[in-house]
């Protein structure tokens, strides 16, 4: 996370509107969890994705990944990628705020330093990564309320659950860089939907039943936004940002998500969180600014002689 690429004016509006675009993925999900069963929101998220990103696939006649091994390494990466962090987030999300979970979702970059950092040998916990995963710690126990992990509740419950499912992606990361390199993202993207719908399709109708079609209108718009929008396109145009941003870059979408997150959840549904919710806020950014080590440099450069 030491890129220093500078963005460009098209590459900031793309991640920009890429973070609203996720920021607005937790308020969808919310809505559709007051009619659908936690099983069924997620299995949709993934299954209407899968098609979409199959017929991209087909229509740019891409070739199709063959081989035990690679849908073997797609059936890993939906289970942790998708099928896992989904279910405890969707879960979570009864439980507590939409912004709290968007707030508690932002640490996936502190799991994801501390993963690669056992795992990889080019991706050791330096001073500065340890600093700043130290402050991104601090911002989540600050988040959530330290008495919060003094008692065992619902509320306490499903932060925990979002906390692990956070830990879940930072393990597909690492998954992703070992065993899928190499392949094309679409394909990668399209892959991973594949085998996490798979996975959900039937774990679904044997714990929740045959899923109902008599949705609301309103559960079944949120069901197409994180769908197709935050899940099929924002997958198309995370890689466009990678592609043009780097992966350093990628950090400020965990700084832009929350807010729009938490916005909307006011406007929507009339939450509001504890001053204790922005207090964590601030300090896991300061984290995950010191991570990126750009903000560092910039002081330096400011105040060197």
């Amino acid at each position: 996370m030491t890129l220093q690429r500078s963005l460009s004016p098209r590459a900031w509006a793309e991640l920009v509107l890429l973070s609203a675009i996720w920021g607005g993925s937790f308020l969808s999900i919310r809505i559709a969890l007051d009619a659908v069963p936690v099983l069924w929101a997620v299995t949709h998220r993934v299954f209407w994705a899968a098609l979409a990103l199959w017929a991209l696939v087909l229509l740019r006649g891409l070739p199709l990944p063959r081989g035990g091994r690679i849908w073997g390494a797609f059936l890993v990466m939906g289970l942790l990628n998708n099928a896992i962090p989904f279910t405890l987030m969707a879960w979570g999300q009864l439980h507590i705020e939409t912004g709290l979970t968007a707030i508690l979702n932002a640490a996936t970059a502190i799991w994801g330093v501390l993963v690669a950092a056992l795992v990889f040998a080019d991706e050791r916990l330096s001073l500065r990564k340890a600093a700043g995963v130290g402050l991104g710690f601090l911002g989540v126990a600050t988040a959530i309320g330290l008495e919060a992990l003094t008692r065992f509740d619902l509320r306490s419950a499903a932060q925990l659950a979002v906390l692990a499912g956070t830990l879940s992606y930072a393990f597909a990361g690492s998954w992703a860089r070992a065993q899928l390199t190499g392949v094309p993202p679409l394909v990668s993207a399209t892959g991973m939907l594949t085998a996490s719908s798979a996975l959900l399709v039937p774990l679904a109708l044997v714990l929740d039943g045959p899923p109902s079609l008599a949705l609301p209108a309103s559960a079944w718009g949120a069901i197409a936004y994180y769908a197709l929008a935050a899940t099929a396109f924002a997958y198309l145009l995370y890689y466009r940002v990678l592609a043009m941003a780097g992966a350093g870059n990628l950090l400020i979408c965990t700084l832009l998500i929350p807010p729009v997150a938490i916005v909307l959840g006011t406007v929507v549904r009339g939450e509001a969180l504890l001053p204790q919710a922005y207090a964590g806020f601030a300090l896991l950014g300061l984290g995950l600014a010191i991570l990126d080590g750009r903000p560092l440099a910039w002081i330096g450069r400011r105040f060197s002689v």
